[in-house]
């Protein structure tokens, strides 16, 4: 029987074979970009993305080390990442091991543009270099790269170096491949064409994809310096609510985190992603924007009778012109009297002035305000008022007008009625405003959770009447944030800074009355967030001792 033999391939066949694996070698580094450029897209992180690009250019070009450079505002490239297979170093990006060297200057401190160095080289001209041997090669400098060698007991034999250009033909950067590998000998070998040209596609793909990346991280900046500076025209305009809306994103990010970890009670499975972090965040540091439309004698009105001025003053004056009238009074009895009559003429008039001073402290008192006035001291104000002064011009005038008793019988705080609404209606103007504002999709939620931290679970909040069941958690979160900040505030100037078992004993009420969200109070308690916020921004005496399981509302987390 004959043996069977296997056909030699001609040429012919050796061509298609050829072909074909050219073809497939093309579909699979297609593919392999396709899928790069989707998870470039998809990272949100700049240092992870960094990363990835780096590595992303080493498989595709089997390069053992590389360098990613990104150029500066000062005409420079900085070294953002460093990474060699071989000697399984990785700095900068994501690790916490930065780049240890300078950047390269485009241009020298004449003004002529830096060719010797090939990083630098290809950032001015946009050229690609493709080097064979570092060590013979012509026309560059690599003193730098033989140190590095020397050093770390490396040998850097082959170089690709490429431009990154982003969809403005801008360079923003240099991507650096070091050493290609062959798949077969394991040996140092040039970066090929097709390998170059793989690299110069993707390059270009890293590129578009840092600049949006750079692009979204400026709006983000743009959009927080455009907040901060909300803030910081509510600031000059009140110092009072500037501080206010500075501290309690702090509050609301604290209380938030504290509901993600709690592994007990009813927000055991509630768990907030970083965007929505964000979100919030974003939203308690503009959830009093609305105030910037609020007249600052209201905002800032720290007495009963403040206006431009306090007319507590006023009132002073009138007390002194009743003393001055009571002397007047005196003086002309005494004149007329025997000295029996005269000596109990002189004692009723210093009872008189005793009277009068003791009223006048009343309502300097009662001028400062306070969290609830009996209705026996409102009436007392209308008997003062009863009394009557001889002004400048020889008329009698009332000791108080109308307005000033209104004002000096104000129950609680030290806003009228007309005046507390004017203050609430920043609240609507903040929903306004905030409406009216394009946020992209992940900060769509901004006006609702900043215009619910006034609305109570009862549905007897403002401005819309919501109940909890209608309210996001974070506006829930909102409302105790605020209410803590107000609360425990050592800047406002109708009140002292309020110890922290007194603000949340306060709170525990406003728990039992369906004003703030119960489980959110108790979370608040139990993951001591009152704590973590009072160690960073409340004052050494504020920070006092009690038992919480005698706090108002205080519940047992199950």
């Amino acid at each position: 029987m004959g043996t069977l033999r296997k056909p030699m391939p001609n040429s012919d066949t050796e061509d298609v074979l050829s072909v074909q694996h050219d073809k497939d070698e093309l579909l699979k580094n297609i593919k392999q970009l396709v899928s790069i450029g989707i998870s470039l897209s998809a990272e949100k992180n700049t240092e992870r993305l960094l990363e990835y690009i780096l590595i992303s250019a080493q498989d595709l070009t089997n390069a053992d080390g590389g360098t990613l450079y990104l150029l500066n505002d000062d005409d420079k490239l900085s070294f953002e990442m460093m990474r060699t297979r071989s000697l399984d170093i990785t700095l900068g990006g994501p690790t916490h091991n930065a780049v240890q060297l300078k950047p390269i200057p485009l241009f020298d401190k004449q003004g002529e543009p830096n060719n010797r160095t090939i990083a630098a080289f290809a950032a001015l001209t946009g050229e690609v270099v493709n080097i064979e041997d570092a060590y013979s090669a012509q026309g560059f400098n690599f003193e730098g790269t033989k140190e590095y060698d020397k050093k770390n007991g490396y040998h850097s034999k082959s170089f690709l170096t490429l431009p990154m250009k982003n969809h403005d033909n801008q360079i923003i950067g240099v991507l650096q491949l070091i050493n290609a590998i062959d798949t077969r000998s394991g040996e140092v070998i040039k970066f090929s064409d097709d390998s170059q040209r793989l690299a110069e596609s993707f390059a270009s793909q890293a590129a578009v994809a840092l600049t949006n990346h750079q692009l979204l991280d400026d709006l983000r900046t743009l959009l927080e310096r455009f907040i901060e500076v909300i803030a910081g025209a509510i600031d000059e305009k009140s110092p009072y609510t500037g501080g206010h809306c500075r501290r309690v994103p702090e509050i609301a990010v604290m209380l938030a985190k504290a509901v993600h970890r709690a592994d007990k009670g009813v927000f055991a499975d509630l768990h907030f992603s970083d965007q929505e972090m964000y979100e919030l965040k974003i939203a308690a540091l503009m959830h009093d924007c609305g105030k910037i439309t609020t007249p600052i004698h209201v905002v800032d009105k720290a007495t009963k009778l403040e206006t431009i001025y306090d007319r507590i003053k006023l009132v002073e004056t009138r007390f002194a012109l009743l003393k001055r009238e009571a002397e007047i009074n005196l003086l002309q009895e005494v004149m007329s009297s025997t000295d029996k009559e005269q000596e109990a003429l002189r004692k009723n008039h210093e009872e008189l002035l005793a009277t009068f001073s003791e009223e006048l402290d009343f309502l300097r008192h009662t001028n400062i305000g306070g969290e609830y006035m009996a209705e026996e001291k409102q009436q007392r104000i209308h008997e003062i008022a009863k009394r009557r002064y001889r002004d400048f011009n020889d008329e009698w005038q009332p000791l108080l007008t109308e307005d000033e008793v209104y004002n000096l019988c104000i129950a609680k705080g030290t806003l009228t009625a007309e005046e507390r609404d004017v203050i609430n209606y920043h609240m609507q103007s903040t929903i306004n405003m905030l409406e009216k504002l394009p946020f992209p999709k992940q900060l769509k939620n901004v006006p609702e959770i900043a215009g619910g931290h006034h609305e109570t679970m009862d549905g007897k909040g403002y401005p819309r009447g919501l109940t909890r069941e209608q309210m996001s958690v974070q506006a829930r979160i909102m409302g105790i944030a605020d209410i803590f900040e107000a609360l425990t505030a050592a800047d406002r100037p109708y009140k002292k800074a309020m110890p922290i078992s007194q603000a949340l004993e306060i709170l525990g009420n406003m728990k039992l009355e369906s004003h703030i969200d119960p489980d959110l109070f108790d979370v608040f308690l139990h993951e001591k967030v009152y704590e973590e916020y009072a160690r960073g921004f409340l004052k050494e005496e504020q920070i006092d001792d009690f038992n919480e399981a005698e706090l108002p509302g205080f519940n047992k987390l199950n």
